[in-house]
C-alpha cells in the first residue's frame, strides 16, 4: 500500500464486497438445501468450500499487496466474484454451482485481503473497520428483507453478491497504484510480534468457527425447531443485522477509550450466552432475542479484533493473516454446525459452541492486554512502563519528534532507505596534531575536508 493514507470509502466498498458472501451464508446454505435437493451437511459443505477458497486467497496475498499495489488485485478479485457468483446463479447443476461458488469465494477473499491491508495503513484502523462492518451489515440486512419476497431459489443470493461486486468496481479507481520496489522489498522482512500474532490468528480461527457454526444453521433452527417461516426468519435476521449496525456505531464512538481487552473479553462472554440462547430457542421470542443480541455484539468484537491485528503490523500482514485464519474458521463453521446439530441436536450444539467461545476468549484477551501498553501509533517506542517514548516515523505534514498520546489515532509510517556508506581507509598524512602549534596534545583533527 502507499505510505500516505488514502480516503477510507473505497476500502469500505471493497471490504463490503469481500465480506458479503459470509454474511449471506445462512440463506445460501438454506436455499441450496431446499432448492437443489442437498442435505443440510452437503449444503454446509458447499458453503465451507466457498469460504475456504476465500481464506486461501488471503493467505496467498498476505504481504504481497504492496508489491502489486491495491488496485490490480482488488479489480481481479471483483472480476472473479462477478464471474464465479454469476455462474453459480445461472447454473442449475450442483457441480457448476460448487465451481462458481469456489471461484467467487477466491474473488471475495482477494477483495478482503486488499481491504485489510489498506485498513491497517489508515490513521485509525478501528474506525475504518467499523465503517466496513457497518456497510456490509446494512447491505446484508437490506438483502435479507428483500430476498425472501422474490423467490428465485438458490440463484438470487449468488446474483446479489455478484451485483454488489460489480457496483463496487468504480471505487477501485480511487485505490493506489503499484508501489515502488523499495517498500515492497522491505515488506518481505520479518513479521513483528510473531507470538502475539500467531495466538491472535489461532484464536480468531476458533472464535470465527464457533460463530459461523451457529450462523450457518440459524435458518434451520428457525424453521425446524422454532417453527418459523422463511419470511419471518428473514425479518429476524434483518432486525439482528440492524442491531449490529447500532453496535458497530457504538464501537466507533467508544473507540479506544476502554482499550481493546475489555470489549473483546466482555463481548465474547455475551456472545457465548447468546449462542446458547439462540440454539435452544423454541419460539419466535427466544430465537429473535438470541439472534439480535448475538448480532449486536458480534460485529463490535470483530471490529476490535481487526483493529488489534492491524496494530501489530502497519503494513497489514497480520491483518491479512489473521483475517484469513478467521475465514478458515468461518469456512469450517457450516460443516461443524451441521454435523453437531445432526449428531447431538441444536441445544447441545449451542452448549458446545458456547463453551468453545468462552475458552478462546482467554488467549485472545491476553493478547489484547499484552499489546495494550503498546501505543496505538505505529512506529512509536514503548518504555517498560508501557508509555510511548517517541515517534520514530510520521506522515508528511506531521511534526517530527512529536510524542503521541495513548489512544491517539494510528499514523502511517514512511520508510526511508539509507544507502550504505563506503568506508575509506584514512591517510596518515591527512591528520595533524591538534592545538595552536601542534604541541603536546594527543588528539588529532582531520584536514581532509579542507
Amino acid at each position: 500500500m502507499s505510505s500516505r493514507p488514502r480516503a477510507a470509502w473505497p476500502l469500505v466498498a471493497v471490504f463490503t464486497a469481500g465480506y458479503l458472501a459470509a454474511y449471506l451464508l445462512p440463506t445460501i446454505v438454506g436455499r441450496l438445501s431446499a432448492c437443489l435437493g442437498l442435505s443440510a451437511a452437503q449444503a454446509g459443505l458447499v458453503g465451507s468450500a466457498l469460504l475456504l477458497s476465500s481464506a486461501s486467497a488471503g493467505f496467498c496475498l498476505a504481504g504481497r499487496v504492496e508489491t502489486y499495489g491495491p488496485r490490480r488485485p482488488a479489480r481481479l478479485g471483483l472480476v472473479l466474484a462477478v464471474l464465479g457468483y454469476g455462474c453459480a446463479a445461472l447454473a442449475g447443476s450442483v457441480p457448476l454451482v460448487v465451481l462458481g461458488a469456489v471461484v467467487g469465494g477466491f474473488g471475495s477473499g482477494t477483495a478482503t485481503a486488499v481491504a485489510a491491508s489498506g485498513i491497517a495503513a489508515q490513521r485509525d484502523p478501528h474506525r475504518t473497520s467499523s465503517l466496513g462492518l457497518l456497510s456490509v451489515s446494512a447491505t446484508a440486512g437490506a438483502l435479507y428483507l428483500t430476498i425472501p419476497h422474490l423467490g428465485g431459489g438458490h440463484r438470487l443470493p449468488f446474483a446479489s453478491i455478484a451485483l454488489v461486486a460489480a457496483l463496487v468496481w468504480p471505487a477501485t479507481s480511487r485505490l493506489g497504484g503499484a508501489v515502488a520496489a523499495g517498500p515492497a522489498v522491505a515488506a518481505s522482512g520479518r513479521l513483528p510480534h510473531r507470538r502475539s500474532g500467531l495466538v491472535l490468528a489461532g484464536g480468531m480461527l476458533v472464535w470465527s468457527m464457533a460463530q459461523n457454526a451457529l450462523w450457518g444453521v440459524s435458518s434451520r433452527i428457525g424453521v425446524v425447531q422454532a417453527g418459523l417461516s422463511e419470511v419471518t426468519i428473514g425479518a429476524v435476521f434483518a432486525a439482528a443485522l440492524g442491531a449490529g449496525l447500532l453496535g458497530v456505531m457504538g464501537a466507533g464512538v467508544l473507540g479506544a477509550r476502554l482499550g481493546r481487552a475489555v470489549p473483546i473479553g466482555l463481548g465474547t462472554v455475551v456472545i457465548a450466552g447468546s449462542i446458547v440462547l439462540s440454539s435452544s430457542a423454541g419460539g419466535l421470542g427466544s430465537f429473535a432475542t438470541g439472534e439480535i443480541l448475538w448480532n449486536t455484539v458480534y460485529p463490535v468484537v470483530l471490529s476490535y479484533l481487526i483493529g488489534l491485528a492491524a496494530s501489530l503490523d502497519v503494513r497489514g500482514r497480520w491483518a491479512v493473516l489473521a483475517g484469513s485464519a478467521s475465514s478458515v474458521g468461518v469456512a469450517c463453521g457450516p460443516v461443524l454446525g451441521s454435523v453437531l446439530s445432526e449428531a447431538a441436536g441444536y441445544p447441545s450444539m449451542g452448549l458446545i459452541l458456547g463453551t468453545a467461545t468462552l475458552l478462546v476468549a482467554l488467549p485472545v484477551t491476553a493478547v489484547a492486554l499484552h499489546t495494550g501498553g503498546r501505543p496505538l501509533v505505529p512506529g512509536s517506542v514503548r518504555r517498560r512502563g508501557g508509555a510511548p517514548a517517541a515517534l520514530l516515523a510520521v506522515t508528511t505534514g506531521a511534526v517530527p519528534g512529536a510524542v503521541p498520546k495513548v489512544g491517539a489515532p494510528e499514523q502511517a509510517v514512511t520508510e526511508i532507505s539509507v544507502p550504505a556508506l563506503r568506508r575509506r581507509r584514512p591517510v596518515r598524512s591527512a591528520f595533524r596534531p591538534a592545538g595552536p602549534s601542534g604541541g603536546q596534545s594527543n588528539a588529532y583533527a582531520s584536514t581532509s575536508d579542507r
